[in-house]
């Protein structure tokens, strides 16, 4: 690619990203704190992924999802995952009209363009499998037809790391939809005193629709223009292979610590990822810096450890700060 065409389509990206620090702004009068969070939820809205959240309660998870929806001017739907819940109350089901003596469709809440699904890991697996379909096939199928998903599409799901019991993980191979996998830590101290003075004054400031789904699909498109070298792709590679077989790359203590590394999709999602971090830093071309900036998101729910690992307290984090200095930078 010639260096003529970059900068065109760096000046491109900059003009048309525009909308990207509005969409902050926005976001921001409404979620104090939280900036990782914010900014991970506009990559995976960008780079056309799916998110998943973990934190404790009360860290603005809902409202985040919700303020983006506001600010997007989106139909937002939330779904409450509990125990009893059945695929038909995500999807959608036929219901026999007798008036019409025929089966008339009614569409589900995942027929939304922001999904929330709440505590994922209590519903049963019959549940997750339906919603990590859809979110797959951006389809859903309702006796013989087939119904598209609105566009954008994107599922927020969120699973609580306390009270385990009577909960049903989620399998490492569904875990892989997910494009990336944020934790959600506690704001500050100063961050906590405003959110307790906005809560006393009962005055919570309403986001304004300041774009459009329109504009984010066409900014999709041009994420996926953002300019990666050859020499950038093959770092994504190194760094995902490295998870697979970390002799290779002088990290033989980490062969008895990882069960399985990262699979292709680590791969598809760290250069979409990286692009649209590039999108949001307003640059038409990706660094190393960009992967390495989304590398955690991405590669955290797709490592797999052994026994060893969580005897010895080992967690994915330390394995991936270990291949990301391992892997050389091009």
């Amino acid at each position: 690619m010639e260096s003529v065409n970059i900068k065109e389509l760096n000046d491109r990206i900059q003009r048309e990203s525009g909308f990207v620090d509005i969409l902050s702004l926005e976001m921001g009068k409404v979620i104090v704190g939280q900036k990782h969070l914010v900014e991970n939820l506009m990559i995976a809205l960008l780079a056309d992924g799916h998110i998943l959240l973990e934190g404790m309660p009360g860290l603005a998870k809902t409202l985040a999802i919700s303020t983006l929806s506001k600010a997007v001017n989106a139909k937002f739907s939330r779904i409450q995952f509990t125990p009893d819940l059945l695929p038909a109350d995500v999807t959608g089901t036929l219901i026999y009209s007798q008036k019409k003596e025929e089966f008339e469709v009614h569409k589900g809440p995942i027929f939304a363009n922001f999904v929330l699904a709440d505590e994922i890991n209590r519903a049963p697996a019959k549940v997750q499998s339906a919603l990590l379909e859809a979110m797959q096939e951006r389809q859903v199928t309702l006796g013989d037809s087939t119904y598209k998903l609105p566009e954008p599409f994107l599922v927020m799901a969120t699973q609580n790391p306390v009270e385990q019991e009577g909960t049903y993980p989620l399998p490492e191979a569904q875990v892989d939809r997910f494009m990336l996998k944020v934790i959600v830590d506690y704001p500050g101290k100063e961050e906590e005193k405003l959110i307790v003075r906005m809560n006393n004054s009962g005055s919570f400031p309403e986001p304004n629709a300041v774009v459009t789904p329109e504009e984010i699909v066409r900014a999709r498109k041009l994420v996926r223009e953002v300019y990666m070298d050859e020499k950038i792709e093959r770092y994504i590679v190194d760094i995902v292979y490295a998870t697979r077989t970390p002799g290779e790359y002088g990290l033989k203590e980490l062969e008895n610590l990882i069960g399985f590394g990262a699979s292709p999709r680590a791969s598809i999602s760290l250069s979409l990822a990286a692009k649209a971090y590039a999108f949001i830093k307003r640059r038409g071309y990706v660094i190393p810096e960009d992967v390495r900036a989304v590398c955690y998101e991405v590669l955290r729910h797709r490592i797999g450890l052994t026994y060893e690992a969580e005897a010895e307290n080992v967690t994915a984090e330390q394995i991936i700060e270990k291949v990301i200095n391992a892997v050389i930078v091009p």
